[in-house]
């Protein structure tokens, strides 16, 4: 156990019992790439999470062991800046947003380690941002409020880390809820949990183990075309803000003022947020069969619309397509590469194992790797 080691590791390093608290991991059920367009996701969290064990010290530096890189870091907090590359960043990137808001963060001991797969695409920065945050928040009885944690921790990334994130993975890191998923309107954050209980099936994410350096010029370009659909849309109706505020019949009447890569690009977005609305009424009416062809056709769409998928990607989804135990599967993330997000029967989680791995090896001469996850609560005390 993660908590346990974090436990034993303080103690003999630091000399004494730490207070543990733990931030998890998150998926994306359905809305990829419509945060940024301010839209509509479907995050949750998962049973795979960072633990921090924490503790204050006498001096005025942060002293920090990491479990899973056996590495000490330490910091003063009176001066101090970004180490690119280094884990040691994010939690810096945190004390500095708690330091800008007037939090008198002091002297610190820290051991953390955690469970999520480093480059899977489950939030592993965001997971631990949100874990250091609210430890700190403990430790010195801060009493910061969710809302600005998600916002702090957000912030470091773009600020500390450089990545521009969106808000999701750390929203969806404090928010979650043990067997639901989150709702979020990615411009006004408000938000809704829905049930997602499965009895019956599994959660199970394969990861390509591949990743295309093309990921992040492709993302850049993704917003420009967008925001050149909107641009366009705004010579109509000024007040149109982003892709959210429009219908394929809005859309329709510019489809001459834009080339075809930018009509499909925000084709899929719209109809992308009209999936996630669609796939929220399915779960209140625990109708997981259509939720999983909600996932089937976002995964078209991305492929062949959106453009960020890959061969390894389409490949697992078509592999799927025709097997009754899967509800549904799509890519799920940047694209390029990473894992895909599928509904599977619990008896037959194995048989698809091994099915997928000798046909992926064959095709590809990678072995893929499995998660099997679970939805739990977000962020808090061990």
């Amino acid at each position: 156990m993660i908590t346990e080691k974090i436990r034993s590791v303080f103690l003999q390093t630091f000399g004494e019992s730490p207070l543990l608290c733990h931030s998890p991991g998150r998926i994306n059920l359905i809305g990829e790439h419509t945060d940024y367009n301010g839209g509509y996701v479907m995050p949750a969290a998962i049973d795979k999470r960072m633990v921090v064990g924490i503790a204050s010290n006498d001096g005025n530096q942060g002293r920090i062991h990491s479990i899973d890189f056996d590495e000490d870091f330490t910091f003063d907090l009176s001066s101090f800046s970004p180490k690119k590359g280094h884990w040691g960043t994010y939690i810096m990137g945190v004390v500095a947003q708690f330091q800008q808001a007037g939090y008198p963060v002091k002297g610190f001991d820290m051991v953390f380690g955690g469970d999520i797969p480093v480059g899977a695409g489950l939030s592993s920065s965001a997971a631990l941002e949100c874990a250091v945050g609210f430890a700190l928040s403990e430790l010195f009885h801060f009493e910061i409020p969710q809302r600005s944690l998600i916002h702090y921790a957000q912030k470091a990334e773009h600020v500390f880390a450089g990545v521009q994130c969106g808000i999701m993975d750390q929203f969806a890191s404090v928010m979650g809820k043990k067997d639901h998923v989150i709702r979020l309107d990615c411009r006004s954050l408000d938000y809704r949990h829905f049930p997602l209980v499965l009895p019956h099936h599994s959660i199970l994410l394969i990861d390509t183990q591949v990743k295309h350096s093309l990921a992040d010029s492709a993302y850049n370009q993704r917003r420009l075309e967008c925001q050149e659909g909107v641009i366009a849309a705004q010579k109509i109706n000024p007040k149109i803000q982003s892709l959210r505020d429009m219908d394929l019949g809005i859309l329709a009447s510019i489809q001459h003022e834009v080339s075809d890569i930018v009509f499909n690009r925000c084709k899929y977005i719209i109809e992308e947020n009209e999936r996630v609305l669609t796939a929220s009424t399915l779960l209140d009416n625990n109708d997981l069969e259509g939720f999983g062809e909600k996932m089937y056709s976002s995964h078209e769409g991305l492929s062949e619309l959106y453009e960020v998928s890959c061969d390894e990607l389409d490949f697992l989804v078509d592999f799927t397509k025709d097997l009754p135990y899967v509800l549904g599967s799509r890519m799920m993330g940047g694209g390029f590469g990473g894992c895909t997000i599928n509904i599977v029967e619990k008896e037959n989680v194995p048989s698809l194992q091994q099915e997928i791995e000798t046909a992926f090896e064959s095709k590809f001469g990678v072995n893929p790797k499995f998660y099997e996850v679970s939805l739990e609560d977000g962020t808090g005390l061990v």
